[in-house]
Parts: C-alpha cells; sequence; structure tokens
C-alpha cells in the first residue's frame, strides 16, 4: 500500500492556479520555447494549452508566459517563479505526506 496525493494551488474562487497538469506545460514551455510544439508533445490541442495558460494567469492575477512570433514563447519571470514554487510545496508535501504516512500505517506491506 502507498499513498498518492495531489497538490493544486487555487484562487479564492476556486479556479486552478497550478496542479501538476499545468506544472508540465509550463515545463514544457520553458524546455521547447513554444506552445504548438507542448501541445503535440503532451498530446493535447494548441487551444487546450493556451485555455490552461489564460486560465493559470486569470486565476494568478499575473501573466505566465510571453508569446512572441519572434522569439518563442517564454516564462515570465513571475511564471518561473509561480513554477519554482509550486516544484518546492509539491517536494515538501510528498516528504510530509510519506512521514504522516508512515506513522499513522507502519506495518504496511
Amino acid at each position: 500500500m502507498k499513498l498518492k496525493s495531489s497538490q493544486f494551488l487555487v484562487a479564492d474562487d476556486g479556479g486552478i492556479i497550478m496542479g501538476k497538469g499545468r506544472m508540465t506545460i509550463l515545463e514544457s514551455i520553458d524546455r521547447t520555447r513554444s506552445i504548438n510544439q507542448t501541445a503535440k508533445e503532451l498530446k493535447m490541442s494548441y487551444k487546450s494549452v493556451w485555455s490552461k495558460i489564460k486560465s493559470t494567469e486569470l486565476n494568478f492575477g499575473k501573466p505566465v508566459v510571453l508569446a512572441d512570433k519572434i522569439k518563442g514563447t517564454e516564462l515570465t519571470d513571475d511564471g518561473r517563479a509561480l513554477l519554482e514554487k509550486y516544484r518546492e510545496l509539491k517536494d515538501r508535501c510528498i516528504e510530509a505526506d510519506d512521514v504522516i504516512f508512515d506513522e499513522i500505517f507502519p506495518d504496511r506491506e
């Protein structure tokens, strides 16, 4: 038996700012510098990727990507900070979850 948990950052009204899927999208954009490539890589439509980015920006209150036809797409400073903080939060939550899980279920197989 093992524990599987998820972490979501949500706005006060419940709109998703960041979760594992959006983290994957931002990581791909950071690597590929392309929303189109990200959509292909993640087997999503361009519209779906763009919609998730726009929803994140709306709920976060700041732009997270900057799309430029010449330079390509890149994370804004706020977008990069959000991604890095979410990664840290996720890692620390998983570590804490493991400690708590081991305390509650010490004799699991």
